[in-house]
């Protein structure tokens, strides 16, 4: 029999990166149920109640809904590949904006709080770092699905929180390395690494957004939050107190401008995420780089 006492929570795409870390959170609660949904045949963490998902299809996400029934559900399900989304409009737009419509059609029948997250990709970056309040502008086709995802749930009337964040790094197991991951493991093996100087953000570290995520769910906070890190750098800089932090060789490091990638999606340049509502409604307080490096090493041992 279910316990009715605890919170239910839903976690869509929970074997992506943070997906993963929220999983595991909520896993060590003992007042919470979790039911763990992702596009992959299995999920990566053990021990928790998992189903396949497809959030594209209306019927996998009704099924979903109406069968756990939630109190709150989190979408951290994305279409994330910048460039991608470039060539694939239709699969990006299906994922980001008719995947999130889905989920806030059959959240609102139950009457379920929607945690959706977003990113600083929705503004142009040419006047960063944002506040909540500015005005959105993206220049990529994947800063306007994410864009569109926020204002499906807007419109839909369903109970929802939006958190912004960008450029995400932290202490997952499994799936494609994150930044940190891949300057450490480019820099041991000798490798030159090209790291472009005029992109500008607050890099945020996982395991501040499960905390974020987890305030909003505490204290059923609506609307749009900024989750992002403490300090705000270049990826240049990034790079560099990675390589330090490491000892590693910044000879390696190449400073470049982005035009020099030439990407087919363009970049926000000035961008990054002012976090002083989070701090101020959900006692948002992030780690310094300095020492998400220090939890990272321990975790993963690098």
């Amino acid at each position: 029999m279910k316990n009715l006492i605890n919170r239910r929570i839903l976690i869509i795409g929970s074997n992506g990166m943070l997906g993963q870390r929220l999983t595991e959170f909520y896993k060590r609660s003992g007042d919470v149920e979790i039911l763990a949904c992702s596009a992959e045949d299995e999920s990566f963490i053990e021990g928790v109640e998992y189903r396949k998902i497809d959030i594209r299809e209306k019927s996998e996400v009704k099924n979903v809904v109406m069968k756990f029934f939630p109190d709150v559900i989190v979408n951290t399900a994305a279409y994330t590949n910048v460039d991608g989304a470039e060539a694939e409009k239709e699969l990006a737009w299906k994922i980001n904006v008719v995947g999130v419509k889905n989920i806030a059609r059959f959240a609102q029948a139950i009457d379920a709080h929607v945690v959706h997250i977003s990113s600083d990709y929705i503004f142009d970056g040419k006047n960063g770092p944002y506040y909540e309040t500015d005005n959105p502008n993206p220049i990529s086709y994947y800063g306007r699905t994410k864009l569109a995802s926020e204002n499906e749930l807007m419109v839909s009337g369903v109970r929802n929180s939006i958190i912004r964040t960008n450029v995400l790094y932290g202490p997952a197991k499994y799936g494609r390395p994150d930044f940190v991951k891949w300057v450490v493991n480019s820099l041991r093996e000798g490798k030159n690494i090209r790291i472009v100087t005029d992109q500008f953000g607050n890099p945020t570290f996982i395991d501040d957004l499960v905390f974020g995520i987890d305030a909003i769910i505490e204290k059923t906070a609506e609307g749009i939050y900024n989750i992002g890190g403490k300090d705000f750098v270049t990826r240049f800089e990034f790079t560099n107190l990675i390589a330090e932090y490491f000892n590693l060789d910044k000879s390696l490091i190449t400073p470049i401008l982005t035009e020099e990638l030439h990407q087919p999606a363009p970049r926000p340049l000035k961008s990054g995420l002012l976090i002083e509502k989070a701090v101020a409604e959900l006692e948002y307080n992030p780690h310094s780089i300095v020492e998400t490096l220090s939890i990272m090493e321990k975790e993963l041992g690098l």
